[in-house]
């Protein structure tokens, strides 16, 4: 049976979770020559940054490396779902002397495209996975034809099921206590979303693809014990975010560092989509799921300026603070010793 060290070739079977706006090379290098699979977040980048931080990861390692992007439909916008929106907001636009009217409508993330992997295929990289399930079979057949390897989160069995039938290599077992937005696709009932180690031994029952542990693993125990159950590897994203190589802002790091991280929430008023990040202000005032934001991502452009109005006054109310339910393994270390630590979780579970 094919490990996943082989499938991916790499050293560890430990994935470092693409996180968006808070990493980018810097963390793929580090990770990526410390022996895992060091990934870069893709959906929010341009195609000039995106080309940037593959010429800078290729000048930085070797080894393996994986990048991420969404798969998820477009929706259309709509006049009065936007406005509904606004008007949710309107008491923080008059608090911060923002005048709606001045800010601009946009998805701020966009998903896998035919230009986006033909920018990919000039640089090959080997591992390639997707969220919110797979771009077109013209598209996957593409990336499959430089030689990568294609790995998709799932958050229930019938997912899993889903993408193994579509040709992935790998299932990412995404589950609830997991940081950043829900890998779900097939529906949005979030009642059959489930915690990590329920979801996991039910996933490596389902298919005879390797399944990947993501979420609430942040040390070594979490690691032994996501192996016992199965897996053939994890994937960790809150872990990594005190690191230098992190680009994780002052104003998140404070709060991974605080009591506030104990304190999570799935919300959907940053993107409208939900997604696990500490609980401040917006969240428990509006929320945290509601009916007034806009369907993923076209919420973003609404919050914006008030999470920038706040940030420069040095307050976190308006950011989204991405975190997993378990921030307890947050270090201040080098991503290549944080990665180390994690390790030898693999060790004990032997």
């Amino acid at each position: 049976m094919t490990t996943l060290q082989q499938l991916l070739g790499t050293e560890l079977p430990l994935i470092q979770a693409p996180m968006a706006g808070v990493q980018g090379s810097a963390m793929v290098v580090a990770v990526s020559n410390a022996g895992a699979l060091g990934s870069l977040p893709c959906a929010m980048l341009s195609p000039e940054v995106m080309r940037s931080e593959l010429a800078a990861i290729r000048a930085g390692t070797s080894k393996p490396y994986n990048v991420n992007f969404f798969c998820h439909t477009p929706p259309e916008a709509s006049a009065e779902r936007e406005a509904t929106w606004r008007a949710a907001l309107a008491p923080y636009y008059a608090e911060y002397g923002i005048d709606a009217a001045s800010i601009p409508a946009g998805a701020g993330r966009n998903p896998f495209s035919a230009d986006a992997a033909n920018l990919l295929a000039e640089f090959g990289p080997p591992v390639v996975s997707f969220h919110f399930g797979l771009p077109s079979e013209a598209l996957l057949a593409q990336v499959h034809g430089w030689g990568a390897k294609v790995l998709a989160s799932a958050t229930t069995v019938d997912e899993a099921l889903w993408l193994e039938a579509r040709g992935v290599d790998a299932v990412i077992a995404q589950g609830l206590e997991a940081g950043g937005h829900r890998g779900h696709f097939l529906s949005h009932d979030l009642t059959k979303q489930l915690g990590t180690f329920a979801l996991l031994p039910q996933l490596v029952r389902a298919v005879k693809v390797p399944v990947i542990a993501a979420g609430g693993i942040a040390d070594a125990n979490g690691v032994a014990a996501a192996m016992a159950l199965g897996a053939a590897g994890v994937q960790v994203g809150t872990a990594y975010m005190l690191t230098p190589e992190a680009t994780t802002s002052a104003l998140h790091r404070a709060a991974l560092k605080s009591d506030a991280a104990r304190h999570t929430a799935l919300t959907n008023v940053f993107t409208g989509r939900p997604a696990r990040g500490i609980v401040n202000r917006v969240m428990r005032e509006l929320g945290p799921i509601g009916t007034a934001a806009p369907e993923f991502p076209l919420a973003t452009s609404g919050i914006a300026p008030l999470r920038a109005k706040a940030e420069a006054q040095g307050s976190g109310d308006f950011s989204p603070l991405w975190s997993g339910q378990n921030a307890t393994g947050c270090r201040e270390l080098p991503a290549a010793d944080v990665t180390r630590m994690l390790a030898q979780g693999f060790h004990a579970s032997l």
